[in-house]
């Protein structure tokens, strides 16, 4: 444990900071998998607008540095592929 007042303000400043990193992570994860599931069930609406959230989140993603640009784009496009070829 920190005895310095400032060490111990770095560590909740680290804590909090994991936790929104971790949200953030499992929002991204949530969103691709709920777009799959809606391009599955051939709900073409609900894929078009989930896949804005996964593209906005992504982003978000990516300026922070969670996922690298490419995996980004990757994933962007597979989706929007995916929405593309739905009958």
């Amino acid at each position: 444990m920190a005895n310095i007042k400032s060490s111990k303000k770095a560590i909740k400043v680290i804590a909090k900071k994991t936790e929104n990193n971790h949200e953030l992570k499992a929002r991204v994860k949530n969103l691709i998998k709920e777009t799959e599931k809606a391009i599955a069930n051939g709900d073409k609406e609900s894929a078009n607008t989930l896949y804005k959230d996964v593209q906005k989140y992504l982003d978000q993603a990516t300026s922070k540095g969670f996922i690298k640009t490419n995996t980004s784009i990757r994933q962007k496009t597979r989706l929007s592929n995916k929405i593309k070829n739905m009958k």
